[in-house]
């Protein structure tokens, strides 16, 4: 794992298979739901297909897979093909970007990106792929397996940098005003001197007084080649705006997407509010930018395409509907195709002088229901109305026969007020101006919307919170620092688009192709938590009733009209039955900015369904809450905002809303460069702990010793979410920096007399570990574990080796459900009455299944269905309202509260899990009928690996010239029992039947096979008739060099015979460590064992045989 990699590890373009497939055992992951679909083909390739079909308009997609721990090198390379392509016909495989998003302890890749560009003949894409490590039949990356590299497509000088895709060639200056100097689509310049616009209005007193206006344009700060491959290059530009007076106001963020053989660049725009919202009304911000004209008026086309498809089609100078008839010029200006001088009637040519020339349109979305397009002849005349229409797609065009630009805001109409200028096309260079605010709209107003009500202490804002939920306090409703994310797309085409082109491009940028894997297979790579399960072919009444919430909340957004620049991907947190709305005008009922894990929700609801629906709105979600609901700099960065009427509006700046658990899930699916900023911004967020302290109301205080370098932590919202923060920063990098923090909070959290019930401590910010307590009181919160803590947890807990961390959650789990005499028994009092029993009956659960007590399992159930602060099967049903009772008819559900169906979906989703879990016990299980190189790993002293372990009849071979070990590529961690069958061949030296477990492999399976090197490592090693078959022993490998001898003997009853077979058992709990042979305990240690790590088959100069492998769950 390394945070550095060099360009040839980064990229791998891979255009070749191999043969030697080797056929897929049974996954880990496998449950009886899941066995039955393929997920991959027999050489370990990995099935993808599109999100949302197979794209009509194609340009270029990036997308996220990840891959079971130990299965592929942190360096593979890989290879795409057709998914209906012959399996080893390498003529079909195509060219695929590669780099690494996040790596699993043990250095193999978790989670990589992909990038596929269009084919050089515009073909269409397939309807879907298998994507291919390049491996050799021992996992291990295949030298000269990819294709050179190729030519990267960007060039990089001290003042420009020049992106060549084939079609398009693109300058972008690294100083200046201007972001783009100028695209070129096979030689000819289309679109030149872009860069960005802002419009501020300054405080006007009233109606009667006119607002000062001051206009600003971009300024580059840096500009970086942020990626640079044969197949994808990604450009960044971070600057601001300024004004001619010096002055600068919102920093932005720009990346420009490029793809070989495409003529589309994909922009994703950030910006960061800096502003005085008392002072700097935004009145405009958009990207504006030249397209060259010299084709004569009436061969320069506008087009405009609604979110219906529809397509408003006009010329500047429009020969259709005169006195006199056009004839055929007229129809083929209709068709966007060059009108030849001669087909222009001599009744129409002689007088053409006299129509008028509209170079100047503008389309106005501003409101979601409502667009407007007018047009006019120049700067100084009136403005006609040309069209109107509900919404608008924001993709437009404009240009000649001979070439032109294509152009769109995706969620235009969501994200209103937006809009779209076209300015003097009538001369030889017209400008586009893409407003992601439309100036014609009013200016952003983000003042608070109150004056604080007298509340100036924090014994009135205690008191105002009771009444309206909000909890407010001076100066900390401040927009300052929240950002906003726009996508949007250019394309320079060859000629003017017929309309259906125009669609399907207008498609194309409102819904990115995306590739992504079935969530069988996403499950079977062990990611995220065990809180969610694919979906059973036949839906369960859980699922139609968790299709019914989603599908609610889908149509509420469109019901509710929850659209808005500011406000688009979010949700409201509280019904109000009487006014029949949400509470959107009451404190902290209003907007819900994630509040109980709606976000996770959501995603988990995609991971279990597969829905592109639910992955849409999820996405438009985390687009949100990770912009708007977080500040990005000021003194509140980089914390979230709790729910409230405006998304920065409450006092209570916290991690829960910031936590990276939230936005893991889009980075990771979609490679997203942007969201992985918002990660890296929380890598550190826990240091502004100092400053800002959450519970200051509440009596919480800043550390009396050493404030600078500590934080009062709390073990609950807080620190799951700078867990998710360390450990994401971890898997992404590697810097042992996080993983340091990470295992030592984990530790001394484990530590406290207490463990998580003691609600927090004084976190040494340095190191990451809280200080001892042993005074600590017992401090129980209902929301400690509704905010991603249960899902973080479940990703440690199965990643990393702690077993008293894991037997310190365990125990919060059970005891927040037990009864009062159990809480009392076991921590002297109990627990006093705790809110969302239902949303902690998952809880319950995980711990049922970690101990497999199928009866608290059942408990568990029992809790969920009870309902207890949370939904029930009554309380999911909706009614129509109609007027005059309302404004508009609406569908409602009375009963629902945005935080009881985020607890009850996840709750409902992760009760499945956990349910099929418990289901089979069975971890691991090969029965070789064939050597699958993803579940061993060969490490020979001598000779080849390949040859050193195979499989003949059913068996597993080990051939060992020298010493070998054939690692299990699976972690174990936590309770397990590992069980084969092992026999020395008769006509084998008869010594050394051996074995590793619980071993730590820092650097993964790189150890030469030599039995010396293991010494390094921490591991127990158990040798059955070693040295020639004379002593049978039982070690403990300390990690410092030392072998521990903890048992041995040399009867010969302890001691091997040719050609018997052994039943070999090898069991780990909370009793410590047992191996039996042919069910006679021989070794035992006690616990604590090292809490996980990796199996090994050890021998050397013998052979020997294994069957029947298999792993399963101890309680």
């Amino acid at each position: 794992m390394s945070g550095t990699l060099d360009r040839r590890q980064f990229f791998k373009l891979a255009a070749l298979l191999t043969g030697g497939a080797t056929a897929v055992g049974v996954d880990a992951g496998e449950t009886p739901a899941t066995s039955g679909l393929q997920q991959e083909t027999e050489d370990g390739a990995t099935l993808l297909h599109w999100l949302e079909g197979t794209p009509s308009s194609f340009k270029g997609a990036t997308w996220g897979v990840p891959w079971p721990q130990g299965r592929v090198p942190g360096d593979a390379s890989f290879a795409l093909r057709r998914a209906e392509a012959p399996q080893r016909d390498a003529g079909d495989a195509l060219a695929v970007q590669s780099w690494p998003l996040a790596y699993w302890p043990d250095g193999t890749l978790k989670w990589s990106a992909h990038a596929l560009p269009p084919s050089a003949d515009g073909a269409a894409p397939a309807g879907g792929y298998s994507l291919h490590p390049l491996l050799d039949a021992h996992i291990a990356v295949r030298p000269g397996a990819a294709l050179t590299e190729g030519a990267a497509l960007a060039e990089q000088g001290v003042e420009r940098i020049v992106v060549d895709t084939g079609p398009l060639r693109c300058t972008l200056p690294r100083a200046g005003s201007v972001l783009v100097d100028a695209i070129q689509r096979d030689g000819k310049p289309l679109l030149r001197q872009g860069r960005l616009v802002l419009l501020v209005d300054g405080y006007a007193e009233d109606e009667a007084t006119a607002a000062s206006r001051r206009a600003y344009q971009s300024i580059i700060e840096t500009a970086t080649l942020e990626q640079n491959g044969p197949q994808r290059a990604v450009v960044r530009i971070n600057g601001t705006h300024r004004h001619a007076d010096g002055q600068t106001l919102l920093s932005f963020t720009l990346r420009l997407y490029f793809y070989k053989n495409s003529d589309a660049v994909r922009i994703v725009h950030t910006l960061v509010y800096d502003a005085d919202p008392q002072q700097a009304f935004i009145r405009g911000v958009g990207l504006r930018f030249g397209v060259p004209l010299a084709a004569p008026l009436h061969d320069r086309h506008i087009r405009f395409v609604g979110a219906n498809g529809g397509v408003f089609a006009e010329a500047v100078q429009g020969l259709t509907g005169l006195r006199r008839d056009a004839g055929a010029a007229a129809e083929a200006q209709l068709q966007g195709k060059a009108v030849q001088a001669a087909d222009i009637p001599a009744s129409v040519a002689k007088n053409l002088r006299y129509v008028p020339a509209f170079g100047s349109y503008t389309l106005l979305q501003s409101h979601p229901d409502g667009y407007s397009i007018s047009k006019r002849t120049g700067k100084q005349r009136g403005a006609i109305h040309a069209a109107s229409g509900n919404r608008a797609s924001g993709t437009g065009y404009l240009g000649t026969p001979s070439g032109g630009v294509a152009f769109g805001i995706r969620n235009f109409w969501q994200s209103y007020p937006a809009q779209i200028d076209i300015r003097d096309a009538e001369t030889s260079l017209a400008t586009v101006t893409l407003w992601l605010w439309a100036p014609q709209a009013p200016a952003m107003d983000l003042r608070f919307y109150h004056d604080g009500m007298g509340q100036t202490t924090h014994a009135a804002q205690r008191d105002a919170l009771d009444i309206t939920y909000e909890d407010y306090e001076p100066g900390f409703g401040t927009p300052y620092g929240i950002a906003r994310t726009s996508e949007l797309e250019l394309q320079l085409l060859p000629a003017t688009p017929g309309n259906e082109e125009l669609a399907a491009i207008s498609r194309r940028i409102q819904s990115p192709p995306l590739l992504t894997a079935s969530p069988q297979r996403l499950h079977q790579a062990g990611i995220f938590s065990e809180y969610w399960h694919p979906a059973t072919i036949q839906p369960t009444k859980l699922d139609k009733q968790l299709a019914w919430a989603f599908d609610f909340y889908r149509n509420e957004i469109e019901q509710r009209r929850w659209y808005g620049y500011w406000d688009y991907g979010d949700v409201m947190h509280t019904y109000d039955p009487q006014r029949h709305n949400w509470r959107y005008d009451v404190g902290g009922f209003a907007w819900d900015n994630s509040e109980l894990s709606t976000e996770i929700w959501l995603w988990h609801y995609y991971l279990h369904s597969g829905r592109a629906d639910a992955y849409r709105m999820a996405e438009a979600m985390t687009r949100h809450t990770g912009e708007v609901d977080v500040h990005h700099i000021g003194p509140y960065s980089p914390l979230g905002t709790r729910h409230g009427v405006q998304h920065w509006g409450d006092s209570a700046k916290q991690l829960r809303v910031s936590t990276a658990i939230n936005r893991r899930f889009f980075y990771y699916l979609s490679a997203d460069e942007r969201g992985g900023d918002l990660l890296r911004e929380q890598a550190d967020a826990v240091d502004r702990l100092r400053t800002i302290i959450p519970g200051r109301k509440i009596g919480q205080q800043a550390p009396a010793s050493e404030p600078d370098t500590h934080a009062s932590v709390a073990f609950g919202t807080d620190w799951g979410a700078v867990a998710a923060a360390w450990f994401t920063e971890w898997e992404r990098t590697g810097q042992p920096k996080y993983r340091d923090k990470l295992l030592n909070s984990m530790a001394s959290i484990a530590a406290q007399p207490l463990g998580f019930f003691a609600g927090g401590g004084i976190m040494d910010l340095r190191s990451g570990a809280y200080l001892p307590d042993p005074g600590a009181k017992i401090n129980v919160s209902h929301l400690s574990a509704v905010f991603g803590l249960p899902e973080i947890a479940s990703e440690l807990i199965r990643t990393v080796p702690q077993p008293a961390f894991r037997d310190a959650w365990l125990r919060y789990c059970r005891l927040y459900s037990a009864s009062p005499e159990q809480q009392k028994a076991e921590l002297g009092q109990d627990l006093g009455k705790l809110n969302l029993g239902q949303g902690h009956a998952r809880l319950l659960a995980y711990d049922a299944v970690q101990q497999q007590d199928h009866a608290q399992l059942k408990r568990a159930w029992a809790q969920f269905n009870e309902g207890r602060a949370g939904l029930r099967d009554k309380d999911l049903v909706s009614r129509r309202v109609k007027p005059p009772l309302v404004l508009n008819e609406v569908e409602e559900a009375p009963a629902l509260s945005t935080n009881a169906v985020a607890q009850w979906g996840l709750g409902a989703i992760g009760m499945m899990a956990l349910e099929a879990q418990a289901a089979d016990r069975t971890l691991v299980r090969d029965d070789f009928a064939r050597f699958d190189p993803r579940a061993w790993a060969a490490e020979a002293e001598a000779g080849n690996a390949a040859t050193a372990a195979y499989v003949e009849r059913g068996a597993l071979v080990l051939n060992a010239q020298r010493g070998l070990t054939v690692w299990l590529r699976r972690q174990l961690i936590g309770h397990y029992e590992i069980s084969f069958t092992r026999t020395v061949l008769a006509d084998a030296r008869l010594s050394d039947l051996n074995f590793f477990w619980e071993a730590q492999l820092p650097a993964g399976f790189t150890q030469s096979g030599k039995l010396e090197e293991y010494d390094k490592l921490r591991l127990f090693y158990a040798g059955i008739g070693g040295n020639n078959n004379s002593t049978t022993r039982f070690r403990y490998y300390d990690g410092s060099g030392e072998r521990k001898l903890l048992q041995e003997y040399t009867a010969p009853e302890y001691l091997l015979k040719a050609g018997r077979p052994y039943r070999i058992r090898i069991a780990v709990d909370a009793r410590g460590t047992r191996l039996y042979v042919d069910d006679k305990e021989i070794f035992s240690a006690p616990g604590p064992v090292l809490g996980g790590g990796y199996f090994g088959l050890r021998t050397t100069q013998s052979r020997q045989t294994v069957e029947r492998f298999m792993v399963q769950r101890l309680a």
